[in-house]
């Protein structure tokens, strides 16, 4: 894995990624979980061909910043770039920007996992769970 992996994905909004989709009545625009999770996977598939076999990444932390409204039916943008590089930590930043001006930029952290390993260690968690 190294520095300068660069990832993109274009979606358009719809009323299913809007801020009054997830409650905040009458905010039909592009909401802050919808960015974050479109950063995230952004970030994910960028890298993913160049994981090993049975290994994966998972989210660890964001620093995000939503810095304008999109309105339903506009374009985003998402585009990452892979800036940092420590063991199985992977840090990228990332930037949004609809047909008119950026809307978000965040700092997105990555772990790279045994996707075996994690799930063992999942499943013995989730079996504590009572029923």
């Amino acid at each position: 894995m190294e520095v300068g992996i660069k990832g993109k994905q274009v979606v358009v909004i719809t009323t299913e990624m809007t801020a009054a989709k997830l409650g905040n009545k009458g905010v039909e625009v592009f909401s802050t979980p919808e960015m974050l999770g479109l950063m995230e996977m952004t970030c994910k598939k960028s890298v993913d061909p160049f994981l090993e076999p049975g290994q994966g990444t998972v989210g660890i932390s964001v620093e995000l910043k939503h810095l304008a409204a999109t309105p339903v039916g506009m374009e985003v943008a998402c585009e990452s770039e892979l800036v940092e590089v420590k063991g199985n930590m992977l840090t990228f930043k990332v930037v949004c920007t609809d047909e008119v001006e950026k809307v978000g930029e965040a700092v997105h952290k990555r772990f790279i996992i045994d996707q075996s390993a994690f799930m063992e260690n999942f499943n013995k968690k989730a079996a504590m769970v009572k029923k």
